[in-house]
């Protein structure tokens, strides 16, 4: 399709200013990228104060934290079809309001009427996942109806974020030029480390006033609140606008707004699905390419979640309190910021080979050293903070290298499905962090898999210099048009 490419439609959508249409699309993502970070954290958070309410051990929750990735899985793979085919803001207006209601739900996971609803669905999903890993020697045991229902509330909060990642990241990306693509998504992506560090001090503050409800309130009304809003104010992909027969008033002035003549579309054709997407990932060069980056994802994922999910109860097991584990951890968050300042900038001037490959191999130091080394309390919120900037940053990277490197029409599909097989890191993370503490290790030596993930990323990332040359062809062109 370099046909597309090449039409004075591409060439408008590939070349365009970056004024208020496309920061107000930005900004509008990165609040959903805000309410993503802070969900998928909730629950990690949770843990070290229901470990005391509900008399149960860390370990007891590896399924809530299955359940989420799981969640988030099913969502990503979905979403790539739907926003390639569909649109990308249905996507995101349905994803935000499935998250939102599940967080809502959760703060009510130990009552009677979610424990009566729960109860079968969990018993189902239970035995497909005894299931799906007795071949790998990994046994589930049947967790207490509390730890049930919560599972099931966050496979559905995980079902939405899953949704709404690669959703907000597409988005950004189609109101972005293809020379600054990178840097616009990994600002979007700012969102999420916002999330959870914000949401961080704000839960760590409220938690000995409200108890563990509050996090899954706080969770679920900022998504809902922002739903509406959405509606109102997030336009949709301006590629979809070009081929829809019957244009509204305020949709012909945001293409003209584009240097778009509505009246001429059918001359010049766009950039959008036109087969199956996921078809696509393979097909003309793009092969080699999305297999690497399906392993980078994995293992950065993998790296993501079993910090995000074990960090605040190891943390917890070495001596924090519940908001102290909570305020050290979301530091992480906090690290993740500082790398969109000049990791976006990088990919887009030399390219993620080197970038993110030398990101990806500083991070397995950092990793190191808060394994096997004892620190002092100053100097292990330093170490947290990098692991976070070099972890959490890398996977942000990640995110925008697949939007720059997909074209449009296979944008959503590529981001989601990499995000999608990378929720397989992200379902055994949970799943190897609470068999290791099982076992009895220092709390802080079940993160020692992860250096070997992260030299593995970080492996596959230089390897995307020998993606296909079809591939390259493509991109070249959009970016000469």
């Amino acid at each position: 399709m370099a046909e597309a490419a090449l039409s004075a439609t591409e060439t408008a959508l590939e070349n365009q200013r970056i004024g208020g249409l496309q920061i107000r699309v930005a900004a509008l993502c990165t609040l959903i990228q805000i309410c993503d970070g802070y969900d998928i954290n909730a629950v990690s958070w949770a843990v070290p104060s229901l470990t005391h309410v509900w008399s149960l051990k860390g370990p007891a929750f590896t399924t809530a934290f299955l359940w989420s990735s799981i969640g988030i899985l099913v969502g990503a793979l979905c979403a790539g079809p739907i926003g390639d085919r569909v649109g990308r803001k249905p996507l995101l207006l349905a994803s935000v309001t499935i998250f939102g209601l599940a967080s809502l739900l959760s703060a009510l996971a130990d009552s009677a009427a979610m424990l009566s609803i729960s109860a079968p669905v969990s018993g189902l999903v239970l035995n497909l996942l005894q299931t799906l890993l007795q071949p790998f020697g990994v046994g589930i045991g049947a967790p207490l109806p509390e730890v049930a229902s919560l599972s099931v509330l966050r496979f559905f909060t995980g079902l939405g974020i899953g949704g709404a990642f690669p959703g907000a990241a597409t988005l950004t990306g189609d109101y972005a030029p293809h020379r600054l693509r990178a840097t616009m998504i990994m600002a979007s992506f700012t969102g999420a480390p916002i999330g959870g560090f914000v949401g961080g001090q704000i839960v760590a503050a409220l938690l000995s006033h409200f108890g563990w409800p509050v996090i899954f309130v706080l969770g679920g009304m900022f998504p809902l609140v922002l739903v509406p809003v959405l509606a109102l104010w997030l336009p949709e992909s301006p590629r979809f606008l070009a081929c829809k027969a019957n244009l509204s008033p305020r949709e012909s002035a945001l293409l003209k707004r584009l240097d778009i003549t509505a009246g001429r579309i059918e001359a010049h054709p766009v950039d959008v699905a036109r087969e199956n997407p996921i078809k696509m990932l393979f097909s003309k060069g793009f092969a080699l390419q999305t297999i690497l980056l399906w392993v980078i994802f994995f293992c950065s994922l993998m790296n993501l979640f079993l910090f995000g999910y074990w960090m605040p109860e190891v943390l917890h097991l070495i001596g924090m309190t519940p908001a102290g584990a909570i305020f050290a951890s979301s530091l992480r968050d906090l690290g993740a910021i500082f790398a969109v300042i000049y990791l976006g900038f990088l990919i887009d001037r030399v390219g993620p080979e080197r970038s993110l490959a030398f990101h990806y191999a500083i991070g397995a130091v950092f990793i190191a050293v808060i394994s096997l080394v004892v620190l002092p309390y100053a100097i292990l919120l330093a170490v947290i903070f990098f692991c976070g900037m070099t972890i959490i940053g890398s996977q942000t990277g990640a995110n925008a290298t697949c939007g720059k490197l997909y074209p449009a029409r296979m944008r959503t599909s590529g981001l989601g499905w990499a995000l999608g097989i990378g929720r397989l890191g992200g379902i055994a993370a949970p799943v190897l962090g609470g068999y290791l503490l099982s076992l009895g290790m220092a709390p802080t030596h079940i993160f020692l898999s992860a250096c070997l993930f992260a030299v593995i990323a970080a492996a596959a990332t230089g390897l995307l210099a020998l993606r296909g040359t079809r591939s390259t062809q493509i991109r070249s062109e959009l970016a000469a048009s």
